[in-house]
């Protein structure tokens, strides 16, 4: 069985997020960026499709956890003879892409073991490593094309070293090493990204590193707006998550640090998450501005800006964090999967399709932006202005959805409702802000949306909004009308389609499913486990729809799905009462903040 995902923490320097096992197994990371190809993807595979594990002999893991309000990660391991530490960080604001291991023993003796087994590329390519003096002192030097790994610290030792002067040529460079440790003793490796092509930098200092980490964290926490709530302490490591899938020099956030982690364990739902989709992202800006970070949310303005830049007539989905837009998928044939879960895919084929809510979510975003005092500038609304174009443009074409169906396109109740808002905000810019656009032109497309979904997207037999326009299935997604402001939360036909997804989308624990997969739609083998963020979007159309007591209660069954680091992955299994899909997600951090807000404010008011 594959290393559960609860057991992993989520590392972060907004370059790259790799992910640490309870045990000590660093089984996923990528250099020097999120999207980048993977030295350690064990994770999808097995060891020899790389990793580094850094343990205790003989030892059991007695507490794990974050030093709070950051992503430094303390793991305390007891044996028989003695207690360690193990602190895991990225140093954070400094430029490198470098990953630091120290351990300290805390009382008696206790041995440290290290497996590293070094693979680039995705483990498709097999680095040259050697021996080599660095800064006056050995090292390790990996190196495969463009890449290299500078492994620094109390030297590691070849399993089945090669004869002298030959190039590794195992499938996977394996190399390890006990040290003896006693109270009061400590070491500290580093492992450093840097092209192959240029010198290796200066090994970091590791004190001075520490503290940069804890510092940088500890700052940013500062800034944001706590929830008055029981669950304050999850939402803010879930800002944090947020604020940690967020690349620091291009401002794009990614959906998810990880690819191809199954959405059913066994099955072929397994999609790389490692870009910026223009929702998720949208959404998150809006939990950003509601704690307090305008200030923050501005570069993804920027981001967005660049990314679309001349092309707002063929306006992306997603993107890659620097706004790349060529994302082709294709399948790692060579990497088992997690849990056996294949094909293994890196890139998305879903950023070509065309989904009818991006631009309302992105305009959403833009307008609580400058509700919260955020200044437009003349290219900002320029590029709105040209989103509302591109709305027009395509105001008959069917698409694909918001969960990205790979099956036919049709009118998606949800998407209409949301090009519905992306005319709204357009008109509120200029009726509230001052700013100027074809108001009148924008206001009969809203009305002729209205119109039309009042007509094609409720169905009054069975007293619900639909999936889809003449179809009777329904879907998560509907929860989200009211949060556009087509309707209130507490609507009669509102009120409906909230029954109407309680009966045909909840499990025998009263978890939401995204749609019935049954229903074929999707284009898509195979099943998926509940959908997190669904669930925390009840919660909040419970709290603000006057059921408070069920908003509560469910809020506490979610909130218990957490790791004990507070981390959520996009589903949850119920039966294996296991995690599942990417790891950590930020569709699900975001629901979780919305929610509590939501019950925060619901309280209040009663």
């Amino acid at each position: 069985m594959s290393i559960p995902l609860e057991d992993y923490a989520f590392l972060s320097d907004l370059h790259t997020g790799p992910l640490v096992s309870r045990r000590g197994s660093i089984d996923w990371l990528c250099l020097p960026r999120f999207d980048s190809p993977a030295f350690f993807s064990a994770i999808l595979g097995d060891a020899d499709d790389g990793r580094w594990l850094l343990q205790v002999v003989d030892g059991e893991v007695s507490d794990r956890r974050y030093i709070p309000n950051t992503f430094v990660l303390e793991t305390t391991w007891t044996t028989g003879t003695g207690i360690a530490k193990v602190t895991d960080f990225l140093p954070a604001g400094d430029g490198h892409a470098n990953l630091i291991r120290r351990v300290e023993c805390l009382e008696g003796t206790v041995t440290v073991e290290h497996d590293l087994r070094i693979r680039f590329d995705y483990a498709r390519a097999t680095p040259w490593v050697r021996e080599v003096t660095h800064h006056g002192a050995p090292a390790l030097l990996a190196l495969a094309g463009p890449d290299a790994l500078l492994f620094n610290g109390p030297l590691l030792q070849w399993r089945d070293k090669p004869a002298d002067g030959a190039i590794c040529g195992a499938r996977a460079p394996q190399l390890g090493g006990r040290f003896e440790m006693s109270a009061g003793d400590r070491h500290d490796w580093e492992l450093t990204w840097f092209p192959s092509y240029k010198d290796a930098p200066k090994p970091v200092d590791p004190d001075e590193a520490y503290e940069q980490a804890v510092r940088f964290w500890t700052d940013w926490t500062e800034q944001f707006i706590a929830t008055d709530s029981e669950h304050h302490e999850l939402v803010g490591r879930s800002l944090l998550v947020l604020r940690g899938l967020t690349h620091v020099d291009t401002g794009g956030i990614v959906a998810a640090p990880t690819a191809s982690l199954p959405e059913n364990f066994g099955g072929s739902r397994n999609w790389d998450y490692r870009y910026v989709w223009l929702r998720d992202a949208a959404l998150t800006i809006e939990v950003s501005i509601a704690h307090g970070m305008s200030q923050k949310a501005t570069l993804w303005r920027d981001w967005l800006l660049r990314s679309v830049a001349g092309d707002v007539n063929d306006v992306r989905i997603m993107y890659g964090l620097g706004g790349e837009r060529d994302l082709r998928e294709s399948e790692l044939e060579h990497l088992s999967g997690y849990e056996g879960s294949r094909p293994v895919r890196v890139g998305n084929g879903a950023a070509g399709q065309y989904q009818a809510d991006v631009v309302g979510e992105v305009m959403l975003a833009l307008g609580a932006l400058r509700d919260a005092g955020e200044p437009e500038n003349d290219y900002s609304w320029a590029l709105q202005r040209g989103l509302l174009d591109y709305c027009e443009d395509n105001f008959d074409r069917k698409d694909h959805g918001i969960w990205e169906m790979r099956g036919d396109t049709h009118y998606f109740t949800h998407g209409r409702v949301m090009m519905w808002a992306a005319f709204d905000q357009g008109i509120r810019a200029v009726e509230e802000h001052g700013l100027t656009g074809p108001v009148e032109r924008w206001r009969e497309l809203r009305d002729r949306l209205r119109a039309e979904i009042d007509e094609h997207g409720y169905d009054e037999e069975i007293g619900s909004f639909t999936q889809t326009y003449g179809n009777k299935e329904v879907d998560a997604s509907l929860l989200q009308l009211p949060h556009t402001g087509f309707i209130a939360y507490d609507d009669p036909r509102m009120l409906g389609t909230v029954a109407r997804i309680e009966r045909d989308l909840s499990d025998e624990e009263g978890l939401l499913h995204r749609y019935r997969t049954e229903a074929h739609l999707d284009g898509l083998e195979g099943e998926e486990y509940p959908f997190l963020i669904c669930n925390f979007w009840l919660v909040e159309q419970y709290a603000e729809s006057g059921r408070l007591d069920d908003a509560e209660r469910f809020m506490a069954q979610l909130v218990g799905y957490a790791n004990d680091l507070g981390l959520l992955a996009e589903e949850y299994d119920p039966k294996s009462r296991r995690l599942a899909g990417n790891f950590p997600q930020a569709f699900s951090h975001l629901g979780l903040v919305r929610a509590a807000d939501a019950l925060a404010a619901a309280r209040k008011r009663r």
